[in-house]
């Protein structure tokens, strides 16, 4: 088993980022104070520091596979189960994807499904399933 990795990024508002990563995306709330909380990200840590003074910048993007990707990103590798379901729910919820899910690579090493989308703080974020988890890190 991999060890799990901590992420700290800013939000403008601890209540939207509990709505949107409790809620929206089903990550269990750990711990948290008046200026930030802890979640439990597919079994990463990742915690949400206030500052409000944090403003949606327009990402900068790279082309991948014919999109446009938003640097900076982060996100999970899930199993394609536990990403069509986020994905049906999250489309279902109406949200507003960067990056639509879809497959790229396709017939690949590196095929995959992913979708990338934005936090209410503009965070950039990328969630995707493998056709083949062991080729995570194949080269092509």
């Amino acid at each position: 088993m991999l060890p799990p990795f901590h992420l700290a990024f800013p939000v403008h508002d601890l209540e939207a980022a509990r709505a949107f990563y409790g809620g929206a995306l089903g990550c269990p709330e750990g711990r948290c104070s008046a200026s930030w909380v802890d979640f439990n990200f597919f079994g990463h840590q990742i915690v949400a520091h206030l500052d409000p003074g944090k403003v949606a910048a327009a990402a900068h993007s790279n082309p991948v596979d014919g999109d446009h990707v938003p640097v900076p990103h982060f996100g999970a590798v899930l199993t394609l189960a536990d990403w069509e379901a986020i994905a049906a729910r999250l489309t279902q919820a109406g949200t507003a994807f960067v990056i639509p899910p879809k497959v790229r690579f396709r017939g690949e090493a590196g095929e995959q499904a992913t979708m990338f989308f934005l936090d209410p703080s503009g965070n950039a974020l990328e969630l995707k399933a493998m056709a083949d988890p062991a080729k995570l890190f194949a080269q092509a």
